[in-house]
């Protein structure tokens, strides 16, 4: 249980987003077979389009989120950084999307997107 809450503040002080800030996953379940593509798809608001990095975690049951990687929004140009190049972002001014191609069976998990506004 400490992990879990650390892990929650941790996340809860790095994303900063205040209360117009929001993110919406639509998705809820998602299947495949191995080796093909998933995308997973979620939108977000906030009133600062300028400093918008968008990021993807993966969970693990009874595990904390693990940081899969994290994408600038298109107003800071086209950066990515991921440790697994099967994992990618694709981001809009009010969405981000997840392709992970050659889908193995230890992808199974549940996803987050998050949003974090303001300065580096």
């Amino acid at each position: 249980m400490l992990i879990w809450l650390r892990n929650f503040l941790l996340l809860a002080a790095v994303l900063e987003c205040n209360t117009q800030d929001s993110v919406n996953q639509s998705t809820r379940v998602q299947t495949a077979s191995e080796h093909e593509m998933v995308k997973l798809h979620c939108t977000y608001s906030t009133s600062d389009h300028e400093n918008v990095r968008l990021y993807w975690y993966r969970q693990y049951p009874n595990r904390e989120p693990h940081f899969l990687l994290y994408k600038y929004a298109p107003s800071l140009g086209d950066y990515e950084d991921t440790s697994d190049d099967r994992f990618h972002s694709a981001t809009t001014q009010t969405s981000t999307e997840l392709t992970i191609t050659d889908v193995r069976l230890s992808d199974s998990a549940l996803y987050y997107c998050a949003l974090r506004v303001g300065a580096q």
